[in-house]
């Protein structure tokens, strides 16, 4: 390998290392046991701290969540149907996959596209 390789992929491992930046917008796909929807999302990454809100079916809420690695899990509360929680796996930069639990509506799965 030749020496100017090294530092380049030096560089590739520790972005690789840091993560993508999930701030921004992201459209969710969401097929559970009840039924299929869309659902979107405005996240502010902070380290590994994820805020910002949910907009879909069952109105506005404020999103709380963690990321680690390529590990992502986001959670909000509603009135209607309790405690969703989002745990899903990034693929690449702009690509969440995983699965959902929404509250008494039941499980399923999504996946999110950042606009």
């Amino acid at each position: 390998m030749k020496k100017r390789a090294i530092p380049a992929l030096l560089v590739l491992a520790s972005l690789t290392l840091l993560g993508a930046d999930l701030s921004g917008t992201w459209t969710a796909d969401v097929v559970l046991d009840a039924g299929s929807g869309t659902a979107t999302f405005t996240f502010k990454q902070t380290g590994d701290k994820l805020s910002g809100t949910y907009s879909g079916t069952f109105g506005q809420s404020p999103v709380s969540g963690t990321v680690k690695g390529d590990k992502v899990e986001w959670s909000f509360d509603n009135d209607q149907a309790g405690k969703i929680v989002y745990t899903g796996t990034l693929d690449g930069e702009s690509k969440i996959k995983g699965t959902v639990v929404y509250g008494q509506v039941g499980t399923g799965t999504f996946s999110a596209q950042k606009k």
